[in-house]
């Protein structure tokens, strides 16, 4: 059981953290001081030392917590589709990817890696292992269509003997799941890329010219295609 102590501190680091978003989400930057975030909370800026050794630390936990909260998101989605449908499933994580990253697009760009002058994301840590679930979650949908019986073949070109090599030992993917062979993987990659690339502009309001309804049909539209591009689906062509 926590002790007082222990429960305070967890409340007062996880006010920390939310403090910080906040004040990302309205400066429009993820570049904060701790003097502000003190400022904010009616602390002092050496009272954050206390819960974090410096600002690199604690947005090595926000990432940590944004990437966390990502993967709970798309595997949540999956335990939602009840029926074994691996199309189902892609449509549902696809889905849930979107809504994650339009809820917070400071906590969308601050997981993804908006340059911060003088930080660098550990090379190791829970945020990759957030990032390992992520992927998965995505990947899942292709095993569980072979698992069913259902071949997928994707369409990607061909691979230089160097670059399956590479996805072989999991390099960019951080531990992808061992059944996937190098052409799902890198099938797989491109879809998150494509995913990941929609969503973001979308999220940074980019697609302001489009109504909501119209971006949303763009949106299946992109997601179909990756269904077909990646092989569980028929390749989806023009009407002659």
């Amino acid at each position: 059981m926590s002790t007082r102590r222990e429960i305070t501190r967890a409340a007062t680091v996880a006010e920390i953290k939310q403090t910080a978003l906040r004040l990302m989400r309205e400066q429009g930057t993820t570049n904060i001081r701790f003097a502000d975030i003190a400022r904010a909370m009616s602390m002092t800026a050496p009272a954050l030392y206390r819960y974090f050794s410096g600002r690199d630390e604690l947005l090595t936990g926000m990432i940590e917590d944004a990437w966390t909260d990502l993967a709970d998101e798309l595997e949540k989605s999956l335990a939602d589709v009840h029926e074994p449908d691996p199309v189902a499933e892609f449509r549902a994580v696809c889905a849930a990817y979107r809504r994650w990253a339009l809820a917070d697009t400071a906590r969308l760009n601050l997981a993804f890696g908006l340059p911060v002058p003088g930080y660098a994301a550990p090379a190791e840590g829970p945020h990759m292992d957030g990032a390992a679930r992520a992927f998965s979650a995505i990947a899942g949908t292709v095993l569980h269509a072979e698992a069913l019986g259902h071949p997928v073949t994707p369409l990607t070109p061909p691979m230089s003997p160097e670059l399956c090599a590479e996805l072989t030992r999991g390099k960019g993917v951080e531990h992808p799941p061992a059944a996937l062979s190098p052409e799902l993987t890198q099938a797989l990659l491109h879809t998150w890329a494509s995913l990941h690339g929609f969503v973001t502009l979308e999220a940074n309001g980019h697609f302001h010219w489009a109504s909501g309804q119209h971006t949303v049909q763009m949106f299946d539209g992109l997601v179909s295609g990756l269904a077909g591009y990646i092989g569980l689906i028929e390749p989806v062509r023009p009407a002659p």
